[in-house]
């Protein structure tokens, strides 16, 4: 099952997540029929943002990431909540890059140079957005970045997915270690000592860490206190409802000439590629909705 933890160390002074989303890579892999690049982009952003949106407070909060390079794959864009609920589709699943000179997928190369936006909705009037230019396009290092940048809070983010033969996610997970004000120039330099020689997210869960575990390999010499765990799931609350809304909003004469087809419409979820079926008398109805 896929879980995370939420955890201090050195007397509060680090806090730190970990997550293995394995299950949940593996939903959006089927979902969108992903070549394996395209699984680690979105496998990466998913756990990333799952684990950030757990930093949130506001039990209705919402938490998205969206990713704009100029790669082959477009964008990418994630959702999540504050109970480990997460959501995320690419503009373009399909696409296939070569391997690179180490054997690796190409990530950056899928995504390319650009931006990467945070928009965390708390129910406030305005919600709050951070935007930065990516550094890399490998996700954990934008992610990095964008910690240090927006929120001025000195970060290490380690994210990866491995992709099997068959194409099916074989391992996915990654953590986020954050450096509180509090934290003395001795915390700091054995805290940069381990992430240093830390494996990466993939060797370690393939060789059977836990999130527990994964926190331990990095933060061993300090006081760690597991605060919570909780599991994670891919999850839409995508419904029919909510796509006859949509509808409604097109343009009168759009929706006018949809009717006049009288033919059936399929109408897929971005998120989780849920399709759904509106006949000709459905449409008609959604037209004199509008006219009053």
């Amino acid at each position: 099952m896929d879980y995370m933890v939420r955890a201090v160390a050195a007397d509060e002074s680090i806090r730190a997540f970990a997550a293995t989303t394995k299950e949940t890579a593996e939903y959006a892999r089927q979902a969108h029929r992903m070549t394996p690049v395209c699984t680690a982009a979105l496998g990466r952003l998913l756990t990333g943002t799952v684990m950030m949106g757990s930093m949130m407070k506001e039990d209705k909060g919402v938490l998205t990431i969206q990713v704009k390079g100029d790669g082959p794959i477009g964008a990418l864009t994630a959702t999540a909540d504050s109970k480990g609920h997460v959501k995320g589709y690419v503009n373009h699943p399909g696409i296939e890059l070569p391997l690179k000179d180490n054997g690796h997928l190409d990530v950056a190369g899928a995504v390319g140079a650009g931006t990467l936006t945070v928009i965390r909705d708390l129910g406030l009037r305005e919600p709050y957005v951070g935007t930065i230019q990516m550094p890399s396009g490998e996700i954990a290092e934008d992610l990095t970045y964008y910690f240090a940048e927006s929120e001025q809070v000195p970060s290490s983010v380690g994210l990866g997915v491995l992709v099997d033969t068959d194409l099916s996610v074989r391992q996915s997970g990654g953590f986020i270690i954050q450096v509180m004000p509090q934290a003395d120039g001795q915390v700091i330099n054995q805290l940069e000592t381990a992430l240093r020689s830390m494996p990466s997210v993939t060797s370690m869960l393939s060789d059977g860490l836990t999130p527990e575990m994964i926190l331990g390999q990095v933060l061993g010499e300090f006081d760690v206190k597991i605060e919570e765990k909780m599991p994670v799931s891919f999850s839409c609350d995508c419904s029919k409802d909510r796509v006859r809304h949509v509808l409604s909003t097109l343009q009168m004469s759009d929706l006018e000439s949809l009717a006049a087809d009288n033919k059936p419409i399929d109408i897929a979820c971005n998120f989780c590629g849920k399709s759904y079926r509106f006949d000709a008398g459905e449409l008609r109805e959604i037209v004199e909705r509008r006219k009053g």
